[in-house]
């Protein structure tokens, strides 16, 4: 938070304090326990309801915050998604950014959320998808979601309410990313482990998704911090897609 909202170079851990303090005072916020030395701060059912109302993000269970949260790993996770967006452009290049963003198409049953979507400052407000693995999950689990993400790029739908105008049109570029000619690249960044075991896992994963037909590309949090080229996992392939995944539902 502090390296998110506060002038490069300057420790804003303090201001961020003051502002839990504040949040606690309002019933928002409270401590749960401690981490090493420092305090867990936890969100209030109050806090939830809040934070679920600004639509910003969704309202996850207390489970998934503080202490718990801790020990389920979502605080490391969440460090590394941040640090993702700060490598990325940060504040000073993105005009914005969502996390946890859910992606779900019901008549197929796929659901599943992106750990943050940025926005680029383009004519079209051109967006990217991120997923930080922190290497917490099993490679076979990983390459999954990857290709969900092909599922959900393939889906097609009829138009009009009850499917009678004749014509079908991509789901995302209608209900998602409208200003968007191709389907947004996807961007995976792994962390979380030493550095070579970071580059093997990295190889495993162009094997797992070789044939993908969205655009994939794909790093370390180390290399992506020096400024390293991204890996070309795939490019989008709009026609062999289509090809792909050729029935259309909801007819």
């Amino acid at each position: 938070m502090a390296q998110v909202i506060t002038a490069e170079g300057s420790d804003g851990r303090s201001y961020v304090r003051r502002a839990m303090q504040q949040l606690k005072t309002q019933g928002l916020a409270e401590t749960n326990g401690k981490h090493g030395r420092d305090p867990i701060w936890n969100l209030t059912s109050a806090g939830l309801k809040a934070l679920a109302a600004g639509n910003e993000l969704p309202m996850r269970p207390r489970a998934g915050t503080g202490a718990r949260g801790i020990r389920a790993g979502f605080g490391p996770h969440g460090i590394a998604v941040t640090e993702t967006i700060l490598a990325y452009g940060g504040r000073h290049h993105l005009t914005g950014w969502q996390v946890e963003v859910n992606h779900a198409i019901k008549a197929i049953g796929l659901r599943f959320s992106t750990d943050a979507v940025l926005t680029l400052p383009t004519a079209t407000s051109e967006v990217r998808l991120f997923e930080v693995d922190n290497g917490t999950m099993t490679r076979a689990r990983l390459a999954k979601e990857v290709w969900d993400y092909e599922r959900y790029a393939g889906h097609r739908v009829w138009e009009g309410a009850r499917g009678t105008v004749g014509r079908s049109y991509d789901f995302w570029a209608r209900h998602r990313y409208t200003r968007s000619r191709l389907f947004p690249t996807l961007h995976v960044v792994l962390a979380g482990l030493p550095e070579h075991l970071l580059e093997r896992r990295l190889e495993g994963l162009a094997r797992d998704v070789d044939g993908i037909t969205i655009a994939v590309l794909a790093t370390t949090l180390p290399r992506l911090k020096r400024g390293e080229p991204w890996y070309e996992l795939a490019v989008d392939d709009y026609p062999r897609r289509r090809a792909r995944y050729p029935q259309v539902l909801s007819r």
